[in-house]
C-alpha cells in the first residue's frame, strides 16, 4: 500500500484489530505547532514537525515511571485526550511553597496546587511531615503525584501498590517508621483536599498521560483468563472496550470534533499565563481499494498535547477503516489535498476512471497553519 502525504505535517499507518479479529486499517496524521508569545493567537505550524510516537515513553525506567508519550497508533479514540507535559512556575518568579497552576480550553478547565519538596517525619510519636521549600520552578507528572508502591517488606505479601497512580509518591501500607521517615510527599494535590496522611486516598494530581495498567483504565482492556486463553487468543477479549485507548485521565477527555478554541494556562509559562487558538483543521483522507470505487473519510483530531516548556503542541488525527479481508486490498491512500492536474493524472492511471476532485470541500488540512 502506498500512503501519499500532501501535507505539511507528518502521515503513517498501520494495521489495527477489533475484538471480533476483523483487521482496520488505521490512519494518523500528526501536526507540531508552536505556541504564540501574543494573547489569544491561533497556532502556527512548526518548520520542524515532531516524529510520531511509535512506542511508549516514560519519563523514568519503562514501567516504573509515569508515562510521557503514548504511541501514536491507538486504532480509535472515542473523545479527545488533552495532555500536558508542564511545569509550575511561581508567581513572578518569587519562591513560593504553593502554587495553584490551571488549563482551560472553552468550557473546560482543571487545576490543582503544585507544593515544593517536603517528606514524611516519623521521628516523633506518630508521622508527620515538614514544611514545603520553597520553589521558582516545578515539574508536573504523575511521577510527582500521590501515589506509589510499598516493597519495603520482606514478605511479598505484604506488599502494596496505590493502582490510581503506582508511579507517583507519598504512599505508605506498612507504617513502620523507619520505612516512612524521610520519605518525599507529592509535590501535586488537590486544592481543597491536601495529602496528610500515608496510606489515605487521595486523588493523584497531574495533567499527563496515565498508565496502561493503572486503576482507571485497565478495567477497559477486557478479561484474560483460561476461556480467552482456551477459545479467544490471540484476539482481543469479547468485553474489550475502545475506551482503553484513551490516554489521558478521564477529566481530561473532550467531546470530538473539538472545533476551534481558545486554551489558557495558568502559572505552566514564566510569564504566569499564556492563551492561544487551537485550529479547527480537518484532515481529509481518500482511500483507493485495489477494487471499487473511491472512499472519501475525514481524520478526526483525538490527541493533542500541550507542552510550555518547550513552546509546541502536537495534534493527531485519526480514522479507522475497517478491512474486507486485510491491508493487501487497499492501492493507496492520500492524506489531504491535491490540485486539479493531479487529479486528472491519477484518473488516467486507474480503471475504471474516477471522478475528478478540485480541492474537495473537506481539504482544508494545514490551511490557516501556515
Amino acid at each position: 500500500m502506498e500512503l501519499i502525504n500532501s501535507t505539511r505535517m507528518l502521515a503513517g499507518y498501520t494495521m489495527g484489530m477489533e475484538p471480533s479479529g476483523r483487521e482496520l486499517l488505521v490512519v494518523v496524521i500528526k501536526g507540531t505547532f508552536k505556541i504564540p508569545t501574543e494573547p489569544g493567537a491561533p497556532l502556527r505550524l512548526q518548520e520542524e514537525q515532531v516524529p510520531l510516537v511509535m512506542s511508549d515513553v516514560f519519563f523514568g525506567e519503562p514501567g516504573l515511571s509515569a508515562p510521557k508519550y503514548e504511541v501514536d497508533f491507538a486504532p480509535r479514540k472515542p473523545r479527545c485526550d488533552i495532555i500536558l507535559n508542564a511545569s509550575a512556575y511561581a508567581p513572578e518568579g518569587r519562591p513560593a511553597r504553593r502554587v495553584e497552576v490551571a488549563a482551560s480550553i472553552g468550557n473546560w478547565s482543571k487545576s490543582f496546587a503544585v507544593v515544593g519538596d517536603r517528606a514524611w517525619e516519623a521521628a516523633g510519636p506518630g508521622i508527620g511531615m515538614s514544611a514545603p521549600i520553597p520553589f521558582t520552578t516545578m515539574p508536573i507528572s504523575y511521577d510527582r503525584a500521590f501515589g506509589g508502591t510499598d516493597n519495603a517488606h520482606e514478605d511479598p505479601s505484604k506488599h502494596a501498590a496505590y493502582m490510581a497512580n503506582p508511579s507517583g509518591r507519598g504512599f505508605h501500607k506498612q507504617l513502620v517508621k523507619e520505612w516512612v521517615d524521610g520519605k518525599p510527599l507529592p509535590n501535586t494535590e488537590e486544592l481543597d483536599q491536601p495529602v496528610n496522611w500515608v496510606d489515605g486516598n487521595f486523588k493523584p494530581m497531574s495533567f499527563g498521560v496515565i498508565g496502561r495498567h493503572w486503576q482507571a483504565r485497565a478495567p477497559y482492556a477486557g478479561t484474560y483468563d483460561q476461556n480467552w486463553l482456551d477459545n479467544v487468543f490471540p484476539f482481543l477479549p469479547p468485553d474489550f472496550d475502545d475506551q482503553y485507548y484513551q490516554s489521558a485521565p478521564l477529566d481530561q477527555q473532550l467531546p470530538v470534533p473539538l472545533g476551534e478554541q481558545l486554551v489558557t494556562l495558568s502559572n505552566l509559562t514564566p510569564d504566569g499565563q499564556r492563551s492561544f487558538v487551537l485550529p479547527h483543521l480537518e484532515a481529509p483522507v481518500h482511500v483507493f481499494p485495489k477494487k471499487g470505487a473511491r472512499e472519501d473519510l475525514t481524520a478526526v483530531a483525538d490527541t493533542i498535547v500541550i507542552e510550555p516548556d518547550v513552546g509546541r503542541v502536537t495534534m493527531t488525527w485519526r480514522v479507522a477503516r475497517p478491512l474486507k479481508k486485510n491491508m493487501f486490498e487497499i492501492a493507496q491512500v492520500l492524506v489531504g489535498k491535491k490540485a486539479r492536474e493531479w487529479w486528472r493524472r491519477h484518473a488516467e492511471l486507474v480503471s475504471p476512471p474516477i471522478a475528478e476532485i478540485d480541492e474537495p470541500a473537506s481539504s482544508r488540512a494545514g490551511e490557516g497553519a501556515r
